[in-house]
């Protein structure tokens, strides 16, 4: 407990039966309740988690039959936190990849009462581009501006870092078993969040990579994630700017997508097909392909800038 609050903390593990009990084993005083998630592993995960449960009482396993993903850990380990009714809901990887001495700071926000949920952000520390491996770092990037436009959080930054906490109020209201099962939960919990108008902020947490092996395959994961934050960027626009209340930057957005898909695009192809067939642009083909993609980016640009000013209400305070 602290300063009044039940604190939990959701751990999701498969196959690690070396580095789980350096999680456990590590776990602030603090906590109340470890709820590890043991997601059909095929190793000593579950003996070793069982073994650790048998000395300290906080810890509550339970164990999925097959592999679900990451996702469906997370869904299952949230479910349990709403039934053990705790404050403060945390996430721990199981394979020791975030330090137990940013917990605290991670879930203070929340205790004070200044936002609903927090996420780690590794990228804050100056040596991150050392520390974190140069092919995560650039795909990071890439997915960090598709979580701005899908989630309505322009403030975030690292968003594929899974150390959080949420709030039992903000947990109780999102509907989380509707929570994409995979990789990618990340963005879909900030979409529910943004959503309901819930109150988000980034904490400084340590990178830490050292005897982990990523589960994730980049070039099968950054399409597919993509894939996904366009989809939750098209429901957060049409359901809160469009269903819900309307809003300017609805139209803006449509105006913007709509101009590039089908004026600035086919005419970009027919100038590239002149260029090179004929050597030569008619004018009027150059004109036009000129405004189309002053207009399709003037419409983003303020699109993106109404979006910016209306979400600012949503961005936590860290302090």
């Amino acid at each position: 407990m602290l300063e009044g609050k039940t604190i939990g903390v959701v751990i999701p593990a498969y196959n690690e039966e070396v580095l789980i009990k350096k999680t456990l084993s590590t776990m602030p005083e603090f906590v109340d309740k470890m709820i590890v998630v043991n997601d059909g592993s095929h190793d000593k995960t579950q003996k070793v988690i069982e073994g650790f449960q048998k000395k300290n009482k906080k810890i509550i396993l339970i164990n999925h039959e097959k592999n679900a993903g990451l996702g469906q850990s997370l869904i299952t380990g949230y479910l349990k936190a709403r039934e053990e009714e705790l404050d403060i809901i945390a996430v721990m990887a199981g394979d020791a990849q975030m330090n137990p001495d940013d917990l605290q700071n991670i879930i203070q926000p929340i205790v004070q009462s200044r936002c609903d949920y927090v996420k780690g952000n590794r990228l804050l520390r100056e040596e991150v581009i050392e520390r974190m491996p140069r092919h995560r770092f650039i795909g990071n990037a890439f997915l960090t501006l598709l979580t701005k436009f899908s989630t309505g959080y322009w403030s975030v930054i690292d968003p594929q870092c899974g150390y959080t906490a949420i709030s039992k109020k903000a947990l109780s209201i999102i509907p989380i078993n509707e929570m994409i099962k995979g990789y990618g939960y990340n963005a879909d919990i900030l979409n529910m969040l943004n959503l309901n108008n819930f109150k988000v902020t980034d904490i400084e947490v340590e990178p830490v990579y050292g005897d982990e092996k990523s589960k994730i395959k980049l070039k099968k994961y950054i399409p597919s994630i993509s894939k996904l934050l366009i989809r939750l960027f098209f429901k957060r626009i049409t359901h809160k700017y469009a269903i819900r209340e309307f809003h300017p930057l609805f139209f803006f957005y449509v105006l913007s997508i709509l101009n590039g898909v089908f004026l600035t695009v086919p005419l970009s192809i027919r100038f590239l097909y002149l260029y090179f067939t004929l050597g030569t642009v008619p004018s009027t083909t150059l004109i036009i392909l000129y405004f189309s993609m002053v207009m399709a980016l003037f419409s983003l640009f303020f699109a993106m800038w109404l979006d910016m000013e209306d979400n600012k209400k949503l961005i936590g305070s860290a302090e």
